[in-house]
Parts: C-alpha cells; structure tokens; sequence
C-alpha cells in the first residue's frame, strides 16, 4: 500500500529533515527510533484518503484534520492556508502537492483517473504547473509500481517530465552525483526525480530510505515521495509497518488509516 509506505518514509525521515550526524553510519542505523515523529506530510496524506473514501469536499477536509496539528511542520504558505479561512489556490510549487498523494496512485485503478484525481489534490493549494505536475508525476510513478512497470520503465517517465537538460535534478543524476552536489530543495522539481532516483538504485523499501539518508535533503517529504513508490513496486517494506504505525499515530490518525 503506496499510503503505508508514504507514511513510513515521512515518519523515518523525519530525524534528519533540518540535520543528518556527520558520522551517520547510513547501513546499520535503526530507521525508527524515539527521535522519530509523523509530520504534515503524514497529516496532508491521510486528509487526501478520508476525503476520496468519504467522498468529502478535499478542502474542508484538509483544514479540519490540519488544524488539530498546527505545528506538524507546515510551511508557511500552506501553515496560514490551513489555519485561516481563505480557501484559494496560492499557486505554490512546493514539493507538498507531490508528499500528499499517494492514495491517489494506490486507490484508482486507471490511469486516466490517476492524473485527474492527483491533479485535483494538487490544485487546491500548489495550481502552480509545477506543484500540479509534482503530485501528477508522483501519482504516476506509484501506479506503474502497483501494476508491474519495471524500473526503467519508471525512470523514462520521470526523465521524461524532468529532462535533464532543463531540471538540475533530474534522475538521470545518479547517486554519486547527488551524495556531493545536492543540495536542500523544497519545490517539487527538485524532489521528485531526486527521491525517484533513490528509489531507482534501491532494491528494497529499506535500501530507498538508506539511499535517502545520503542526501542533505527535506528527507520526510522525499520519504513520503519515493516511499510510497518503494513500497508498491516491492510488494511491502520488509516488515510488520502497521505495527510501526501505531507506535507513532495517534487515535484520530490511525482511525483514518483504518478507513
């Protein structure tokens, strides 16, 4: 389930989201420990599901869930959005339109459906072109994960929406390359292809997020990213995850999960 792994790779990542140990040993560390917490990422994501499950306006969905949790880590444009009472669009191309959804890729089983439910979710904040093609990409990437696509078959869609010739992280920037010269990115052009390449030179739901931990990165949000890809495309993570989940979630979250 792309929401579990989306969840999980928010959750992990969250440690290192503004600070990695220079002396992380990135193989053998625990990815869930007590520093660990879910943020907006885990928030925004379980706001999507009960609004497509529910059939509930997205909108009000989203500000009566965000507002029980005002200081998950909301960036500042999308913070006042939730909390106060304008509804409109601010045309953002942060890389939250792409963190939030992962029901979507998971829940819908045509393709079509896929591009027009994730740029729905998009839109209501991030109507940027990018905010919307973030969340389209990411959407897409998690569908071809579920219905069998290899990697290379994902990796020339994503190179496709980011060629490398005009997006300084493409995906064609292997590990190597983003280890030394990647640098913090909050927009979804530079996360997407960056988590997705993560995801592509991982053989495991594991390995992606130990790929991550390598990166000076927004590393919940890229968790969240690559994480739900991750997890579709190896059939699971590798462990009891629900039993993780409920060490962190709280009631009212774990209730939406359950949905």
């Amino acid at each position: 389930m792309a929401v579990l792994g989306a969840i999980l790779g928010d959750i992990a990542g969250s440690r290192f989201e503004f600070k990695r140990p220079f002396r992380l040993d990135i193989q053998n560390c625990e990815l869930f420990t007590k520093d660990c917490e879910f943020t907006d990422d885990t928030v925004m994501t379980l706001a999507v599901k009960k609004a497509v499950i529910t059939r509930a306006d997205l909108v009000k969905t989203m500000k009566e869930i965000g507002r029980h949790y005002p200081d998950c880590g909301y960036g500042g444009k999308f913070r006042r959005w939730i909390l106060g009472e304008d509804t409109k669009p601010y045309n953002s191309y942060g890389n939250g339109s792409a963190m939030r959804v992962s029901f979507i890729g998971e829940y819908f089983n045509r393709l079509e459906d896929v591009v027009r439910e994730a740029e729905k979710t998009a839109a209501v904040t991030h109507n940027h072109p990018e905010g919307i093609k973030g969340a389209v990409a990411t959407a897409v990437c998690i569908w071809m994960a579920k219905n069998g696509k290899t990697k290379d078959e994902i990796y020339d869609y994503v190179i496709k929406q980011y060629p490398a010739e005009t997006y300084e992280y493409s995906i064609d920037k292997d590990l190597n390359y983003l280890r030394k010269h990647y640098r913090w990115n909050e927009t979804c052009m530079g996360s997407v292809p960056a988590a997705m390449r993560c995801f592509y030179e991982s053989s495991s739901f594991d390995g992606f997020m130990r790929n991550l931990f390598q990166l000076n990165c927004d590393c919940d949000t890229l968790g969240a990213i690559g994480g739900a890809v991750a997890e579709e495309f190896y059939h699971g993570i590798g462990f009891d995850g629900e039993e993780i989940l409920r060490r962190y979630l709280d009631d009212r979250l774990w209730e939406i999960w359950e949905l």
